[in-house]
């Protein structure tokens, strides 16, 4: 994990995106109460908060991404760097590690 001790914006460069994980409920549509070790995996959803300009091609041009910031993803669950600002925690990762665009 990444520390980043400053207040700062973060702004992705090629084709990264920051994302925001969304937290597991603790409780499921059912009523049940999940147990402590079921909430410690890694989320696979998030809110992409800042997104990069695009991958640049070999010959220069910039090839845009598919997610924009306010965009709620999946994504694979390993590919993301962690990264913490002001106590907060982030991920940061490539396009190709979204899966999908929730609607």
């Amino acid at each position: 994990m990444f520390y980043v001790s400053c207040s700062m914006n973060i702004k992705p460069l090629s084709d990264h995106i920051l994302i925001e994980p969304i937290k597991e409920e603790e409780k499921t549509k059912a009523g049940i109460f999940l147990p402590e070790t079921a909430l410690k995996e890694k989320s696979e959803q998030g809110k992409v908060i800042a997104a990069g300009p695009g991958k640049k091609t070999d010959d220069g041009k910039i090839i845009t991404l598919s997610v924009k910031p306010g965009d709620k993803v999946l994504f694979q669950k390993y590919g993301p760097s962690e990264i913490k600002v002001d106590g907060k925690e982030y991920l940061i990762a490539k396009e190709e590690d979204i899966l999908a665009i929730i609607e």
